[in-house]
């Protein structure tokens, strides 16, 4: 992800009050800087930009209010629909970092290299992101740690895990703390961003994730 690309950073909710205001399910971990007043986020897809009035948090994410929403009637407009916010100069991800949507699709082997599917879903539990793997053994939850993943290389599309770990060769799951999983683009495992994204579900993915 570079500069000036776009990254999902929330999807409308729902409506608050008569004056235009929306109530947006938050899709990054850095909300205070994406929702802040002043800052311009875009309809997905939409060239012309949604200039941030007023921000708030609150139980569902954010309540946000646009200059270019001025009552209810526009504001439904936007119903369900998802916002971009563009990458700056700056904050691109760090070597070996990537953004949920990027995970998503990846295939992911045993270290004994038997095929167990690929990336569907990506969620946080925690403290540790969980990928979400479905292939030949049904749905398994990967926890992105160093006890379980071995190489984390999404950039080449590949995520080795040790299934013993696992429990998929009925043997009891190693303690965390083994050795660290390496990488030829030495991604650390652990270092899967949280959302900017939310995410039990990222829509083109199901929709990307802003995570940095």
């Amino acid at each position: 992800m570079t500069a000036g690309e776009r990254l999902v950073v929330g999807q409308v909710r729902g409506f608050h009050g008569l004056k235009g205001t929306v109530r947006v399910e938050s899709l990054t971990d850095r909300p205070e800087e994406r929702f802040a007043v002043g800052r311009t986020l875009f309809r997905e897809g939409a060239k012309s930009g949604l200039t941030i009035t007023e921000a708030a948090p609150d139980s569902l994410g954010w309540r946000l209010r646009f200059a270019e929403v001025p009552d209810r009637t526009a504001a439904e407009s936007l119903r369900d629909a998802y916002l971009e916010a563009v990458v700056a100069p700056g904050e691109e991800l760090a070597r070996g970092e990537f953004y949920w949507h990027e995970v998503m699709g990846t295939k992911v082997a045993d270290v004994d290299g038997t095929p167990l599917g690929e990336v569907v879903d990506v969620y946080r539990a925690g403290g540790a992101e969980v990928v979400v793997v479905r292939g030949p053994v049904g749905e398994v939850d990967v926890p992105l740690v160093r006890s379980v993943v071995r190489i984390f290389a999404p950039s080449r599309g590949e995520i080795v895990v040790d299934g013993d770990a696992l429990g998929l060769r009925g043997e009891e799951p190693e303690a965390d703390g083994a050795d660290g999983a390496d990488g030829a683009d030495g991604a650390d495992p652990a270092s899967a961003p949280a959302p900017e994204a939310s995410a039990t579900a990222m829509p083109a993915e199901p929709k990307p994730a802003d995570q940095a």
